[in-house]
């Protein structure tokens, strides 16, 4: 990843009006990208997006690129990212993009890319895209131009896909869910999916006005859905992120899911169905509690480095159908290629039905270890100080075999993430505290 200059591991992201997040970056970005799926033959892609204000910019300005390279382009409005990755296997478009900055707030954004299987973009494409952007744009002969159009049907296709991943034979009837949309892209669909599967749905965040994505809401704060959950005296309820890869579950009565636990009863309830087929790919960032419960079950764990395209790749290494990561991702590929949190969340409550047992009874059986996650922001490099390497160095010594440190910047922000695990949760908090300290102190 270090050799590229503008993909990270969730495409290109930034500010909005930052380079490379700008109109005419956009415009040239859609112009690249098109010359070199176009080499392949590639003459159509879809085109979806999050509901920041800044989408419409975006995406007017890919779609221009797009054509200018011969492309045309189809855009189907506000959808989750996963659903661009199902839609663009299903309409057999040579490509799919996404419009989207996921979990982060409004004045950022971003732009991936699928294949036309639905997954992302390998790295060698990536890098070639990379190398277009380098050159001189120009412009096709004006018979080759591509054309824009609009797919009218693309959130009724999305839900009934959504829907065809849970057993027909099973309902969601006398289950009240609360469904947090993050007033992202799924504000249309998860509620849609939910009632129509039978189940009673209370939803907030579903009132996106282009700044309230994922602002004080959604997966990366349960605070409302908690609230609302415990208010409502509901059996469980949702939170989405912004683009509805991620999702976090909570309780009846306020616990937070995350995705280790998601994943754990995911293939828990594989098991039981004899549909299980290898293990379960977690990141660097899982639970051990997650390793351990699934040791018991003898179900085999690896761990991949953080980001969903590496729980991806090494899932597809072994053959394996389920990964996931604590921040939400998890992907089924026996249901679809990408994270996806609205069908993730449908196994859980399948699994709930077929047990007849609650959310909370279906997390018994895992124990989480105390983890505390300390997000530092940074200039130059603090993992090459002195103080830093120290501080490192010694809650290791001091966790010996019953825990772990893990240090790593962002793929996506300018963060140091500082995470710290182990069986005493003071010692964790206070170790985490330390070498946070010391990043913070590297500045």
């Amino acid at each position: 990843m270090s050799n590229r200059k503008y993909f990270g591991t969730d495409g290109i992201r930034g500010k909005v009006g930052e380079y490379p997040i700008t109109p005419d970056f956009a415009l040239k970005l859609g112009w690249a990208a098109g010359r070199v799926l176009a080499k392949d033959g590639v003459k159509k892609v879809l085109i979806g997006k999050d509901t920041r204000i800044s989408g419409y910019m975006l995406e007017s300005a890919l779609e221009a690129g797009f054509a200018s390279a011969g492309v045309a382009a189809a855009f189907t409005g506000p959808m989750p990212t996963p659903a661009i990755a199902y839609l663009t296997r299903t309409f057999r478009a040579d490509a799919g993009v996404v419009i989207s900055a996921s979990h982060n707030p409004f004045y950022d954004n971003g732009i991936k890319f699928f294949s036309t299987e639905g997954r992302k973009l390998d790295d060698a494409i990536e890098l070639e895209i990379e190398a277009e952007l380098e050159k001189q744009i120009d412009c096709v002969e004006s018979k080759q131009l591509g054309r824009a159009s609009r797919i009218t049907d693309a959130a009724g296709r999305y839900i009934e896909f959504c829907k065809s991943t849970f057993d027909h034979d099973l309902s969601l009837s006398g289950l009240k869910v609360v469904v947090d949309c993050a007033n992202g892209a799924t504000y249309h669909i998860a509620p849609k999916v939910l009632r129509e599967l039978g189940a009673k749905v209370i939803k907030i965040g579903c009132e996106p006005d282009g700044v309230n994505i994922n602002e004080n809401c959604g997966a990366t704060d349960v605070k409302a859905l908690t609230k609302t959950v415990l208010e409502e005296k509901a059996d469980l309820g949702f939170a989405l992120d912004g683009d509805g890869d991620r999702i976090i579950m909570v309780d009846h009565k306020g616990n937070r899911i995350d995705g280790d636990l998601i994943i754990y009863i995911i293939a828990r309830e594989a098991l039981r169905q004899g549909q299980l087929k290898g293990g379960v790919v977690g990141t660097l960032m899982s639970n051990m509690g997650l390793e351990i419960a699934l040791k018991n079950l003898g179900i085999p764990f690896v761990r991949a480095k953080v980001g969903d395209r590496y729980v991806l790749e090494m899932l597809v290494e072994k053959n394996w159908r389920l990964g996931a990561e604590n921040s939400g991702h998890v992907l089924l590929l026996d249901k679809t290629t990408t994270g996806d949190g609205i069908v993730a969340g449908l196994q859980v409550l399948a699994a709930m039905i077929r047990n007849n047992m609650s959310l909370a009874e279906l997390c018994q059986g895992m124990t989480m270890l105390p983890q505390i996650l300390i997000n530092v922001r940074y200039t130059g490099n603090p993992l090459a100080n002195a103080a830093v390497k120290s501080a490192i160095e010694q809650a290791e010594t001091q966790l010996g075999n019953e825990g772990r440190v893990l240090i790593r910047k962002s793929g996506t922000e300018p963060l140091i993430r500082v995470m710290v695990e182990g069986s005493n949760h003071s010692q964790v908090q206070k170790l985490a505290e330390q070498i946070a300290n010391a990043v913070k102190a590297s500045n």
